[in-house]
């Protein structure tokens, strides 16, 4: 397993120096054929991935997790659609960063620069393979895709159709290549794979995520969990409130950017609570609440520390009633995961104390959590929500997939 993991790792650096040397033209013409050829092939993606989710309920997974492996004709579109609008995107590639004229006549500049071969390491959702692919070739990079085994047969058709597509425009189809899942140390071998891979990414539940960022010796970007916030404030609309709270948990409950805890201020509880306790049980979202939720509905299950910390990724909230910002600021920083949080407030002074004292990736201010998404932010289809504090983070898009090279030209200067 060794051996194909880094025999595929070679010939993506191989392709990539191709890739380097191509124009904006070249990628992006690669791009729309990409798309077009997803959608075309969207039966034989969908046979494929039927085949997987069947797999996936007969071993008892989880709806949630079923939910986030299925495909249908509109999310193969969909992630075709987001292909096309990498290809849209400005090229990052040779991008000046920040350049001067030093006093010795030198001229400086940083530049953008490919990174050369990113790895992925990921769980369900197959859109990712495409989402990634196209990034990373947009980039001037090439990808090493190791999906989850129960996505198996989903990403070999979605890669298999990208290699055809890359081919057919000239460009190494080797810039694209699916890692074997069904043997968990591919995985190892890819994240070991030090001087033949540049970077990792991985992108799933905390204990992928952990469990690379501790064993990979090739850098890593850490995508994190989402246990997300929304603050209701002693200022806020409380119908807009009902409004982004729902919206926020329910629209799509299995991704990393759906709300998994409520904070609301004392001062509106008494008015607030029941509404949105109301509010979420008519769309069937089982509440952990404390004390003064239980007490607008005895039905509600007490909540507990362990729910506080937990990222559901289903129809279940935990929810608090807390005596200040400040007291909700303290409970954000201790139980968040650092992806996005969100406070309802009609004042300005409430949405500055909230915005610079929690300390995450993305913060919402009379907004929905489900916007810190690469294609909400306009950086087309990402490739995933960095929670580190590097050189990337919040969603990851085509500059964040890219290096610096410093240029300096001179005319014969000696030090």
């Amino acid at each position: 397993m060794k051996q194909m993991v880094h025999d595929a790792a070679r010939r993506a650096r191989s392709a990539a120096t191709v890739l380097a040397q191509a124009s904006r033209a070249e990628k992006d013409a690669a791009l729309i054929a990409m798309a077009e050829a997803l959608v075309a092939a969207t039966e034989e993606i969908l046979a494929a991935n039927a085949l997987d989710v069947a797999g996936a309920r007969e071993e008892g997974t989880p709806e949630n997790v079923v939910d986030r492996l299925s495909l249908d004709a509109g999310r193969v579109a969909a992630f075709a659609d987001g292909v096309r609008q990498v290809a849209a995107l400005p090229d990052p590639v040779g991008e000046v960063v920040r350049g001067s004229s030093l006093p010795n006549g030198l001229e400086l500049r940083q530049i953008r620069v490919p990174m050369g071969v990113i790895g992925m390491i990921y769980e369900g959702r197959p859109n990712v393979t495409a989402d990634a692919a196209a990034i990373c070739l947009k980039a001037g990079s090439a990808s090493l895709l190791r999906g989850s085994r129960n996505a198996a047969r989903s990403n070999a058709a979605i890669v298999a159709v990208m290699r055809d597509a890359l081919a057919a425009t000239g460009l190494p189809a080797d810039l694209i290549q699916a890692i074997a899942a069904d043997d968990r140390s591919s995985a190892t071998h890819l994240m070991q794979a030090r001087g033949l891979v540049d970077l990792v990414i991985p992108r799933g539940g905390a204990g992928l995520i952990r469990a690379v960022v501790e064993e990979s010796t090739v850098p890593v970007i850490e995508t994190g969990t989402g246990n997300v916030h929304v603050y209701v404030d002693a200022d806020a609309d409380l119908e807009m409130a009902l409004d982004i709270v729902v919206n926020s948990k329910t629209q799509r409950t299995s991704v990393c950017n759906a709300a998994e805890s409520l904070l609301v201020h004392a001062n509106i509880a008494e008015e607030f609570v029941p509404k949105i306790v109301a509010a979420l049980h008519e769309r069937d979202v089982l509440i952990h609440g404390d004390a003064s939720f239980q007490a607008a509905d005895p039905s509600i299950v007490p909540v507990t520390e362990e729910d506080d910390a937990t990222e559901f990724l289903a129809s279940e909230i935990s929810a608090r009633v807390v005596d200040s910002l400040d007291a909700a600021i303290d409970h954000i920083r201790c139980y968040s995961s650092g992806h996005t949080e969100a406070i309802v407030t009609r004042s300005l002074a409430s949405a500055q104390r909230f915005t610079r004292g929690v300390d995450s990736a993305a913060v919402m201010v009379n907004a929905s959590t489900r916007f810190t998404d690469g294609g909400e932010f306009g950086f087309g289809a990402e490739i995933g929500i960095s929670t580190q504090k590097l050189h990337a983070r919040g969603p990851m898009g085509l500059r964040e997939m890219t290096t610096t090279t410093y240029l300096v030209t001179g005319d014969g200067q000696l030090r």
